[in-house]
C-alpha cells in the first residue's frame, strides 16, 4: 500500500516541477540568445579575399552589354570584388592581351565576351555562365585563389597593371532615332552596331554582282519560253534557294578559316591586299571590259551553262524531277561564278573574324546579308514573274556594276590598310560607301561627257521581251511553238556580249 499511496502523491505535486523547469528553460534560453547576439555584434566580421574580374568585351557586341550588366550588379553586391574589362575589337594593345590570357589558360578564343576569374574562364554568357560566375566569385571570396592574371608572362603582367584604367564600358540601347526594334533580336542601337550596318551595306552591293545578274538573266530568258508561269516561279525560286545556299555554306567556310589567323597581323595585310586587287581588276573592267585579267564567267563556260538550262526546261519529267536537274545545275553555276563573286565576301568574312565577332554572332549577322543579298533577286525574279517581260544583262550594266562593286572594295580595303577607325562606326561606314558610290557616279558622268563612244552610258540598250502566258499547259518540247520558242532563246544566247 505504501508504493500505491506514494504514486499517486508523486504525480499530485509532479504538474508544479514541470511548470518551474519550462520557466527555467525559457529563461536560459532567452539568456543565451542575447548573449549570442552580443557576442556576435562584439565579434569582427570574418574577412574575405578580393576577387579580380578579366572582362574582355567588344563594342557594338549586343551579349556583351548583358554581362556588363551583370557584372555590375555583381560589383554592387559585392565591395571586394573588381571587374577589369577590355574593349577588344578596336583596341590591338587589348587584343593582344586578351590572346595572352587565352594562351595562359589554354584557351582557343574566336569570339567575345571572355571572361577570367581565379582558376576559371568562360566564352560567352548566358544565364548559366553567369551563375557559374557567381559561385566562383563567392568561392575566391572564402577561399583565396591565385588571381588570373598570375598565369600571365611577367611582360604581360606588367602591361596589365599599367592599364589598370579601362575604357568605358558600352552603355545599354537608350531609346532614340538610332534605336530600331528587330524581332527576335530586341531593341538594336545603330549608334554602336557599325557591322551590322557594314554587313547590309556590302550585302546590298553584292547583291548586285554581275556575273549573278548575268546567270539569273539567263535564267529567265530560257524559263520564260515555256510560257508557264508557274514553272517559272518553281524553278526560278528552286535556282535562286540552291544557289543562294552554296554561296552561303562559301562565306561560313571563309569565316571558320580566318576565325584561327584572324588576330595575325599578316593574314589581315594579305586579305586587305587582295581586296586590293579584287578591286582594281574590277574598275579595270569598267574600262576595258574583259581585257586582260577579268573577274568574271569564262566565255568558254557560257555555252555550257546555257545549254544545261535549255535541257533543263526540254525535259518531259515529272516536276521533282526537274526541280531536282534545277538543284544540280545551280550547285554547278554556283562554282564556277565563285571567282567572280567572292571578293565582297572574303572582305567581310575578314572585317567579322578581325573584330572578334563569336559564332552565334556571326550566325545572325549571316543570315542578315543573305537576306539582303537573296532579296534583291527575289524582287528582280518576282518582277519577271508578274509582268513575263524580260531584259537581256549586257555589257553596259556588267561595266556600271563592276565600277561600282570594285569602287567599294577599294574604299573598304584602303580603310583596312591605313584607316582602320573608319570602319568602327556608322559615320565611317557610310562615309566609305558614300564616298564608293558617289566616286562611281562621278567617273561616269566625265566619262561619258569626255569620251561618248566608249562610255556605256551611250551604248544603246535592247529591248525587254515580253513572253505571253499560255492559257492551258505549255506545248510539248517537240511541239514547233516550242521549237521556236528554243529558237529565239538559241538567237538571245548568241547575242550575249562577250
Amino acid at each position: 500500500m505504501t508504493v500505491h499511496t506514494a504514486r499517486p502523491h508523486l504525480l499530485h505535486r509532479r504538474p508544479g516541477v514541470r511548470r518551474h523547469a519550462l520557466l527555467l528553460a525559457a529563461a536560459l534560453a532567452v539568456l543565451a540568445a542575447v548573449g549570442f547576439g552580443l557576442a556576435q555584434d562584439a565579434a569582427p566580421t570574418a574577412s574575405t579575399h578580393p576577387v579580380n574580374v578579366y572582362y574582355f568585351w567588344g563594342d557594338g557586341c549586343p551579349v556583351c552589354v548583358q554581362q556588363r550588366a551583370f557584372l555590375d550588379q555583381l560589383e554592387a553586391r559585392y565591395d571586394d570584388v573588381r571587374v577589369h574589362d577590355f574593349e577588344v575589337w578596336y583596341d590591338t594593345d587589348n587584343r593582344a592581351l586578351l590572346m595572352a590570357f587565352a594562351d595562359a589558360f589554354g584557351r582557343n578564343v574566336t569570339g567575345v565576351p571572355v571572361t577570367f576569374i581565379g582558376e576559371d574562364a568562360w566564352i560567352g554568357f548566358n544565364q548559366v555562365m553567369g551563375q557559374q560566375m557567381t559561385a566562383s566569385v563567392e568561392g575566391y571570396r572564402t577561399y583565396a585563389a591565385p588571381d588570373a592574371a598570375d598565369r600571365l608572362r611577367p611582360e604581360m603582367r606588367e602591361e596589365l597593371l599599367a592599364a589598370q584604367a579601362p575604357p568605358p564600358s558600352p552603355p545599354a540601347p537608350v531609346p532614340g532615332n538610332a534605336v530600331i526594334e528587330v524581332p527576335l533580336l530586341g531593341a538594336i542601337d545603330l549608334s554602336h552596331q557599325p557591322l551590322l550596318v557594314g554587313t547590309l551595306l556590302i550585302a546590298f552591293v553584292d547583291g548586285f554582282n554581275p556575273c549573278s545578274l548575268w546567270v539569273l538573266a539567263l535564267l529567265l530568258g530560257v524559263v520564260l519560253n515555256t510560257r508557264s508561269r508557274r514553272k517559272v516561279v518553281l524553278v526560278g525560286i528552286t535556282f535562286l534557294s540552291i544557289t543562294a545556299l552554296a554561296y552561303g555554306l562559301f562565306i561560313a567556310g571563309l569565316f571558320s578559316v580566318f576565325t584561327y589567323v584572324a588576330y595575325l597581323w599578316w593574314i589581315r595585310l594579305v586579305v586587305a591586299l587582295l581586296a586590293l586587287g579584287f578591286a582594281l581588276v574590277n574598275i579595270k573592267d569598267y574600262f576595258a571590259y574583259k581585257q586582260g585579267i577579268s573577274l568574271t564567267i569564262s566565255d568558254e563556260h557560257k555555252p555550257g551553262i546555257y545549254a544545261r538550262m535549255r535541257n533543263v526546261m526540254r525535259s518531259r519529267g515529272s516536276i521533282p524531277a526537274t526541280l531536282a536537274a534545277t538543284a544540280g545545275l545551280a550547285l554547278g553555276v554556283t562554282l564556277v561564278e565563285l571567282p567572280c563573286t567572292a571578293g565582297l565576301p572574303v572582305l567581310w568574312t575578314s572585317l567579322l573574324a578581325g573584330a572578334g565577332v563569336e559564332t552565334a554572332s556571326f550566325v545572325t549577322l549571316l543570315i542578315v546579308y543573305m537576306l539582303v543579298y537573296l532579296g534583291l533577286e527575289l524582287i528582280i525574279f518576282f518582277g519577271v514573274v508578274i509582268t513575263m517581260r524580260v531584259g537581256r544583262f549586257e555589257e553596259r550594266e556588267g561595266r556600271v556594276l563592276k565600277l561600282i562593286g570594285g569602287s567599294v572594295m577599294l574604299a573598304l580595303a584602303v580603310a583596312m590598310l591605313w584607316f582602320p577607325e573608319a570602319l568602327e562606326s556608322i559615320a565611317g561606314m557610310l562615309t566609305l560607301f558614300g564616298a564608293a558610290i558617289g566616286g562611281s557616279l562621278l567617273v561616269m558622268l566625265v566619262h561619258r561627257v569626255v569620251h561618248p563612244p566608249s562610255s556605256p552610258l551611250a551604248m544603246t540598250r535592247t529591248p525587254a521581251r515580253t513572253v505571253e502566258v499560255a492559257a492551258q499547259a505549255g506545248p510539248s518540247p517537240s511541239t514547233p511553238s516550242s521549237k521556236r520558242a528554243t529558237k529565239g532563246g538559241d538567237e538571245g544566247s548568241r547575242k550575249e556580249p562577250r
